[in-house]
């Protein structure tokens, strides 16, 4: 639909730069395609929900009630597999292969903390949210964790940091 109608539908945003935004603009780099983005210094919810804009790419945990509540219709996840929230919502992967983009939050400490302290806060954390009872509460949140190595979530904020980079070059975004 929208490679049929360019500059006719509407993307909102939680402004220029958010996740949301740059989520969107790495829809349209692989897509093809070409959204209009709408920035909001407010939620962009009320919105979406009254159709004066057409899309966003909202982070699930502040849109999984409107889904359950059935006022906001769910297109698809962002991540690259099936959401254990969702399950039977497609990935965006699925029509456009490759795509994979998540919202994620990591615990970092000072780079000089000795390696026995960081491997064991590490390990306290994986296990902290690999509790069923945390990880169910995680999950009604719309949030799902991923507990990794301290070495696995370097390379994986490095890597994050280099495709994102990309990803606001193709879009132009400047800092306001």
């Amino acid at each position: 639909m929208p490679k049929q109608h360019p500059g006719k539908i509407n993307m909102a945003s939680a402004g220029t730069g958010s996740g949301p935004h740059v989520v969107g603009e790495l829809f349209k780099m692989m897509a093809g395609i070409d959204l209009v983005h709408v920035p909001y210094r407010a939620s962009y919810f009320p919105d979406l929900l009254g159709g004066q804009v057409q899309v966003a790419f909202a982070p699930m945990p502040s849109s999984t009630g409107y889904i359950q509540a059935g006022t906001l219709r769910a297109l698809a996840v962002t991540a690259a597999t099936r959401s254990e929230a969702l399950p039977t919502l497609p990935t965006v992967g699925e029509f456009v292969p490759g795509y994979d983009a998540i919202g994620w939050y990591g615990f970092g400490a000072p780079k000089d903390t000795p390696s026995g302290i960081v491997n064991k806060l590490n390990s306290e954390i994986n296990a902290l949210v690999s509790d069923p009872s945390i990880k169910a509460r995680l999950l009604a949140l719309g949030a799902e964790p991923m507990p990794m190595a301290s070495a696995d979530f370097g390379k994986f904020m490095s890597d994050e940091t280099e495709k994102w980079g990309k990803v606001v070059k193709f879009a132009g975004i400047k800092p306001d």
